[in-house]
């Protein structure tokens, strides 16, 4: 009887020792493709754009710009103020010449020597890096009606800069305004300009502002080409 119960026991225990090795193979096998399913889905992220990159870059560096401010800073008490500070810091990381209107180079966009003028940020970096910021500060969970970075004494201080060294540079900065068209009449009225020497028919036809080229052999032809050559040579 005492056999038996023996055997029996040591049958349980077998089926334990059994049962634990199988649960910690399985739980084994699970970490090991959990892991090999987050390596998968590091793996499958896309880099970030060249875009995206800068402003992580440009975030970061006026976090530790606040650090480092004396008093420290924190990005909750962060004013228009505060960025036009660190504006003016960066100036002295600049690579651009700004003449002052004493330098007799003033108003030459291209001075045909050296000068003392000082090396300043241009205002097209600063105008790219304050629109970064923006939308950096607002993807960080901050509200875009307290953007410091959208305060109206950065718009005036960018305007100031820009007509600044627009005087000092000779330089003019004057946004292309875009032409409004009419697509309908585009198609209706393209222009055809004809090529005699290879005999290909060139039309330009608007699209979404962009135009596309396309070439028609001449032959069949003859009677749209002699309007196009009329029409060019009225």
């Amino acid at each position: 009887m005492s056999a038996a119960v023996a055997a029996s026991a040591s049958a349980s225990a077998s089926s334990a020792i059994s049962g634990y090795q199988n649960s910690s193979s399985s739980s084994s096998n699970h970490s090991e493709e959990l892991i090999t399913s987050q390596r998968m889905q590091v793996s499958l992220t896309p880099p970030l754009s060249r875009y995206e990159s800068q402003k992580r870059r440009d975030w970061n560096t006026f976090g530790q710009y606040l650090k480092n401010h004396r008093p420290p800073l924190t990005l909750s008490r962060c004013s228009g103020a505060h960025v036009l500070e660190f504006l003016r810091y960066l100036d002295q990381f600049g690579k651009t010449k700004v003449h002052y209107e004493n330098c007799a180079y003033f108003g030459n966009s291209h001075p045909p020597g050296p000068c003392p003028c000082p090396l300043k940020q241009a205002w097209g970096s600063l105008d790219a890096l304050i629109g970064r910021l923006r939308a950096a500060f607002e993807e960080n969970g901050g509200s875009s009606e307290m953007n410091p970075f959208g305060a109206r004494a950065v718009r005036l201080y960018l305007r100031e800069v820009r007509d600044a060294q627009a005087k000092a540079r000779g330089i003019a900065y004057e946004k292309k305004k875009r032409k409004k068209v009419n697509v309908q009449n585009q198609q209706n009225n393209g222009s055809m300009m004809v090529d005699q020497n290879h005999g290909i028919v060139h039309s330009e036809y608007g699209h979404g502002g962009g135009y596309v080229d396309q070439y028609s052999i001449l032959n069949g032809l003859a009677s749209r080409n002699a309007a196009a050559v009329s029409y060019f040579s009225s």
